[in-house]
């Protein structure tokens, strides 16, 4: 009974201690990737750690979203909000406006000739 007790104190310790380690450790990678790579294909400068920590978070920020709970409440919301906007529309109106948004995201981000 013992051992069994030390091993989940110890677990607790790696749970905490695990997160931040991977996120230094992913800086690192995506600093070492950075200036191994881009200074000599596209000419910029080398960055520091902090620089490579700040460019992952934002880059997570950016394009990763936010997962979990949060995320999930988010979508929801505004599903609800379109499920609701929907109900009002006669079958018409839903088929035009799924057209319209069809024609918006069909061009992709960097149309600039999609308005």
């Amino acid at each position: 009974m013992k051992n069994k007790n030390k091993y989940r104190k110890g677990w607790w310790f790696c749970i905490i201690l695990c997160p931040p380690v991977i996120f230094l450790l992913i800086s690192w990678i995506v600093m070492l990737l950075w200036n191994g790579l881009l200074p000599e294909i596209l000419g910029v400068k080398a960055i520091s750690f902090w620089q490579a920590m700040g460019i992952l978070i934002l880059s997570k920020i950016l394009f990763g979203g936010f997962h979990g709970k949060f995320g999930q409440g988010m979508r929801q919301m505004k599903e609800k909000h379109l499920q609701h906007k929907m109900e009002g529309m006669t079958p018409e109106e839903k088929e035009k406006f799924k057209e319209i948004w069809r024609q918006k995201c069909s061009g992709g981000f960097f149309n600039k000739n999609n308005e």
